[in-house]
């Protein structure tokens, strides 16, 4: 039986998790969920795209947080800065140029290997690799809480893949 959405409504409590942060954030302007959580020994986490609005035009980078295993609409991190923005030229020519959102995320426990699909300028789907294990200990020591000015850039480092192939890169979800 196909159940219409507005009957589905009503089974579902909606509330707030998380949203854009205030003024200078780099997710100021607007966040967008991407794929669904990954379950991890310290909680969920959750890959975001982040918008900060400039004169130049709209600014999409990646984001992570960390959600309460037992209560997912408790926000346990937060990174004070994107995980990665757009820095290769697939990433910033293209139909919607500079602009980078995550669309899927798979672990694989063998090797600890995260690997986030992204949308890449709106033009190709891209992978960015890590260890979840990194990830999560980043995500556990720089975190901040919702109203606290943003830190300097943090450093990143990785491989990101785009059609099978590989190119050294800067930018990861590190």
């Amino acid at each position: 039986m196909v159940v219409p959405i507005h009957r589905l409504t009503l089974l579902v409590s909606p509330e707030p998790v998380f949203g854009p942060r205030p003024a200078a954030w780099w997710d100021s302007a607007g966040v967008g969920v991407g794929p669904p959580p990954i379950e991890t020994s310290q909680g969920w986490l959750v890959t975001y795209h982040g918008v900060r609005d400039t004169v130049a035009g709209a600014l999409y980078r990646v984001g992570l947080l960390l959600l309460d295993m037992d209560n997912p609409a408790l926000v346990r991190a937060r990174t004070p800065e994107w995980a990665f923005g757009p820095t290769e030229p697939y990433e910033q020519i293209g139909n919607v140029a500079g602009v980078v959102f995550p669309c899927g995320l798979t672990h694989h426990p063998d090797t600890d290997e995260l690997r986030l699909y992204y949308g890449a300028a709106n033009t190709c789907i891209a992978m960015a690799t890590t260890r979840l294990a990194d990830v999560v200990a980043r995500l556990l020591a720089d975190h901040t809480q919702p109203g606290t000015p943003p830190i300097g850039h943090v450093a990143e480092s990785g491989t990101k893949k785009v059609n099978s192939r590989s190119t050294a890169k800067e930018g990861s979800l590190q």
